[in-house]
């Protein structure tokens, strides 16, 4: 009689059992286990029995993107983003994802940390694993946009979204930011404030670009001649925001209102006021954009700009998927444009106001070009 054939050894315990750890114990091959996972018409129900049975035992989970990347497609998704700390690129990608899930996509998340450099490796690693759509929003140091080009030579859906680049027609998911910079400003104003300063963050980029375009028109509305004096530019930090208020208190006619692009410069003016001895919002009133967590508890909490962060998130999956079933037929750039809100809290709510300056019409929402 000849010798008994010997099973296959079980995988260990607690290792992650693959498609060849079935294959050696049932002694047949890895397509034949492939072939019955996938319920495909050639492998017998018999076989198919035994192949559910073993997987169910091991709690064997295929790897959905080695077959993807088998196919040359994925259900993946790559978001780029500048950071993710703070609220609103989390809250971006929290959109986002919830979108994508309901969508059954999964998402692969990547940091630029504000470099361009990452930003192409980025890119590069995402195309590499071959997603089926990209989602990016512009780092602050990125000023050639050739990198991108990649994405459409490869045949891969790209949307931008928050941070665009505004030279080339893209699809892109924005906020109107000179709306909210215009609603930050024309708050101010109605609050009696007469020298209004701006922080204003890298004129590169379209999303601060607009907010001082947004912080100007207020002006012009208002009869007030704009003073380079009490514009400063910075990267956004806590620090602009508070060397800023340090060099503005030095002028003969300091500013009795703060506006900052971004929450963290708004909230460096304040401090920076309330350490020199400045009431706020009584002498120095403060609003910032972006609607950060802290703005709520900060000391007083700060007005500031929300950007409908989820939203965005959600729009620009949907556009990305339109893109991504259109399977390379003509598909024009779009650009949907959110509409800001103003949030009014202490920092900038004065106990006595003065009559408004001029009362602005009631602004529409627009469309802007891609």
């Amino acid at each position: 009689m000849p010798p008994r054939k010997k099973s296959a050894a079980a995988p260990a315990a607690g290792a992650p059992v693959s498609m060849a750890d079935l294959a050696r114990e049932l002694g047949v091959s890895m397509t034949t286990i492939s072939r019955a996972l996938s319920d495909h018409h050639s492998i017998g129900p018999e076989m198919k029995r035994k192949v559910l049975k073993l997987a169910k035992k091991y709690n064997y989970q295929p790897n959905r993107l080695a077959s993807a990347l088998r196919k040359g497609r994925s259900k993946l998704l790559g978001i780029i983003v500048p950071y993710i700390e703070g609220r609103f690129f989390a809250r971006v990608v929290h959109g986002m994802e919830t979108a994508a899930r309901q969508a059954g996509y999964h998402v692969i998340i990547c940091q630029s940390n504000e470099d361009e450099a990452q930003e192409r490796r980025n890119l590069e690693a995402l195309l590499n694993v071959q997603v089926a759509g990209i989602l990016t929003s512009v780092a602050r140091s990125t000023r050639d946009y050739q990198h991108f080009d990649q994405v459409a030579e490869r045949g891969v859906p790209l949307v931008f979204f928050d941070r665009r680049p505004d030279e080339r027609p893209v699809h892109a998911v924005v906020l109107d930011d000179q709306e909210g910079g215009y609603l930050a400003t024309r708050h101010l104003l109605q609050q009696g404030c007469r020298r209004v300063a701006h922080v204003a963050g890298p004129q590169h980029l379209n999303i601060y670009r607009n907010r001082r375009l947004g912080y100007l028109q207020a002006l012009q509305e208002a009869g007030i001649a704009p003073d380079e004096a009490l514009i400063s530019y910075g990267d956004m930090s806590q620090e602009a925001g508070a060397a800023a208020l340090q060099q503005w208190l030095k002028l003969p006619q300091p500013p009795d209102g703060v506006f900052a692009a971004g929450d963290y410069a708004a909230l460096g003016a304040l401090e920076e006021a309330q350490r020199r001895g400045r009431a706020v919002p009584g002498e120095v009133a403060v609003v910032g954009f972006s609607n950060e967590t802290f703005t709520v508890i900060a000391k007083p909490a700060i007005s500031s700009v929300e950007q409908r962060c989820e939203e965005m998130g959600q729009a620009a999956v949907r556009l990305l998927l339109e893109l991504i079933e259109a399977d390379g037929a003509a598909f024009g750039p779009r650009q949907l444009v959110l509409q800001p809100e103003l949030l009014v809290r202490a920092s900038s709510q004065r106990l006595e106001t003065a009559p408004a300056p001029k009362e602005a019409k009631p602004r529409r929402s627009r469309t802007a070009p891609a």
